[in-house]
């Protein structure tokens, strides 16, 4: 123990590269901002390579821009820019110091700032730590409490004549749970295809995500639809921002309120607990600047006893492991989004990866986080997102 908390010790990061790599996109895929895949067209991931005096660590950030604000263009640049700058010459093992030094290169908003960008370096990171020391994520943390979680099937888009197709094609891969993208059509449309995901799946876990695009009153109107479906959580129904109206939907709500793109940064999940203003924390690698500030959410909605959901952001593989480990060690028992598979293929691992089988997911056990990343073939995925 002490010769391997040596050679960390003198790990000095001494590179941070990006690529912006074309993946192969198997359906497609609309959250109430708009498309997130369209099936034909390649969907873009910045993977970030960092090295460490021999030792080599991935990460990964999935530019969204229906989602949040930050583009492939914008991700690059500030790694390239701003954050590699920031950390070269740093110690490899000091993940604390380098959250200051991300926040110090592009400082704070409301919440965080470039979280995507900051995430992927953070990852690559933890990915080197633990190749550097022969263990998975778990083991340098010292909490790993699962090694199966449980994956949930994505409805997103159907009508509710379509439905049935949808869980039957999740059940066929063996899914039991079922996740449904509402917020992309007028209220009772919305409300239809939950029902018609019910009816396909009377006795699967069952949670429905707007991704902000109700009004409270809406919000209201739609959780009293849920609540005689067996819903289990109403993901994210109001704007990020809108911290009065998700108080008074969580009081009012016969659903129980689940917060994703509230929660960028720990302290906002302080915000809606001192507010009493929500009742399940979504853990988001991606949202939150990585597994560094993820676990400190984690770790508060423990202590303040709100219950714990896990998601992702159609993440490949690097993502997905990140993700694993993350929910692995806090226990999450409940199914997750961690819908990558479903909608893109991760052809950068050509060696150990994440092993799915029937709807749950195998934790990796190999060191880092257990993806290996063939180089060669990243080069010839890569694409120059920055020539117009």
């Amino acid at each position: 123990m002490i010769a391997a908390a040596t050679a960390l010790a003198g790990l000095t990061i001494d590179s941070v590269r990006t690529y912006a790599v074309a993946l192969p996109t198997v359906r497609s895929f609309g959250v109430s901002g708009g498309s997130v895949a369209v099936a034909g067209r390649p969907s873009i991931r910045v993977l970030v390579q960092v090295t460490a005096d021999g030792f080599t660590g991935w990460g990964e950030a999935t530019p969204i821009p229906a989602w949040t604000y930050e583009t492939a263009e914008s991700i690059v640049t500030t790694v390239d820019r701003y954050l590699a700058p920031a950390v070269l010459g740093r110690p490899a093992w000091d993940l604390d110091g380098v959250t200051t030094a991300f926040d110090r290169a592009v400082n704070r908003g409301f919440t965080i700032g470039a979280p995507l960008a900051k995430c992927a370096v953070d990852v690559a990171l933890h990915d080197l730590l633990g190749r550097a020391l022969g263990v998975p994520v778990g083991v340098l943390w010292g909490q790993r409490r699962r090694e199966t979680i449980e994956l949930g099937w994505i409805v997103s888009g159907q009508t509710a004549a379509e439905v049935a197709d949808a869980v039957a094609e999740g059940h066929a891969l063996g899914h039991r749970a079922f996740k449904v993208k509402v917020g992309l059509h007028r209220e009772a449309e919305d409300a239809a295809v939950v029902r018609a995901v019910r009816e396909a799946a009377p006795d699967a876990a069952l949670w429905v995500d707007a991704n902000q695009a109700y009004t409270v009153d809406a919000a209201l109107r739609m959780a009293r639809r849920l609540a005689d479906l067996d819903v289990t959580a109403f993901e994210q129904p109001l704007p990020a921002n809108d911290v009065a109206g998700l108080r008074r939907l969580r009081e009012s709500s016969p659903v129980p309120v689940a917060l994703d793109e509230s929660l960028r940064h720990p302290s906002d999940l302080a915000t809606f607990v001192k507010l009493d203003a929500v009742d399940v924390a979504i853990a988001k690698v991606q949202r939150s600047g990585g597994l560094t500030l993820s676990r400190r959410l984690c770790a508060l909605a423990e202590d303040a006893g709100v219950r714990l959901m896990g998601s992702g952001l159609t993440d490949s593989d690097l993502g997905l492991a990140a993700s694993l480990h993350l929910f692995a060690a806090y226990g999450i028992d409940t199914p997750v989004d961690l819908n990558g598979r479903q909608f893109l293929e991760s052809s950068y691992a050509t060696g150990a990866t994440v092993d799915i089988r029937d709807g749950v997911a195998h934790v990796p056990t190999g060191p880092g986080l257990g993806v290996d990343v063939d180089e060669s073939v990243v080069r010839e995925l890569a694409v120059d997102v920055l020539r117009r």
